[in-house]
Parts: C-alpha cells; sequence; structure tokens
C-alpha cells in the first residue's frame, strides 16, 4: 500500500516458504519474469525466506521480519535475528515495519528510473 501511495506498482505473491521450495521455485520465474527493482519478503518463523529469494535474484531484497510465529520464534525475533545474520545480500527493516520497506523500496526504485533514462 506505501508503495502504491508514493506512485510505485506492486505485485504479490503468498505462501511461498521454504518449506514449500517447490512452490517458491515456479513462483521465482514469475517474479524475475516482471523484472523488478525491488523484492520485499516478510516472513515469519525462522526468517529464511529473504535470504533464499536474494540468493535466486540479482535485484535488491528487503528483509520484513513479521511478528507471525510460534514458540520460541514469536514477537518476530527470530525471524529479525535470522534476517541479519543472512550470508546473502540482503537489506532488513525492524519487525513488522512494512511501511518502512516500502518507502525504502521506493527510494531504490526511484534512483534506478532515473539511471535508466540517462
Amino acid at each position: 500500500m506505501t508503495i502504491e501511495e508514493l506512485g510505485g506498482s506492486t505485485f504479490e505473491v503468498n505462501d511461498i516458504g521454504v518449506s514449500g521450495y517447490y512452490r517458491l521455485i515456479i513462483e521465482m520465474e514469475n517474479i524475475i519474469s516482471k523484472n523488478p527493482d525491488v523484492i520485499i519478503v516478510g516472513a515469519g518463523r525462522e526468517g529464511t525466506l529473504p535470504t533464499v529469494i536474494s540468493s535466486l535474484t540479482d535485484c535488491p531484497v528487503i528483509g520484513l521480519p513479521t511478528s507471525s510465529g510460534y514458540g520460541i520464534g514469536k514477537n518476530g525475533i527470530s525471524s529479525l535475528l535470522s534476517m541479519l545474520q543472512s550470508c546473502s545480500i540482503l537489506s532488513v527493516v525492524n519487525i513488522d515495519a512494512g511501511f518502512i520497506a516500502g518507502c525504502n523500496a521506493i527510494k531504490i526504485s526511484r534512483k534506478i528510473s532515473i539511471a535508466k533514462k540517462k
């Protein structure tokens, strides 16, 4: 919603967690075909999804830890720590900070748009 309010365009993909890796691979082909400037990946529980997606694309990825989960992963702390320790190239915002992720994505996208015009 933040991206669209700031003039950007978005598309959404749901339920492609790493536990169903085959679904992720199919959706990654779809995502890459749209040539996005930035991908925002929300993930709870162990927070692995942004790291995996970052390893499968060359565009910037913003990890958005969510407070969904159970057990020790509740409140988003596990997913936040997992994303912060990622060994792939990944930017991370705070838990449930979708607004910040959207604003960051717009800033990246605008710079890419300016660079494409040169």
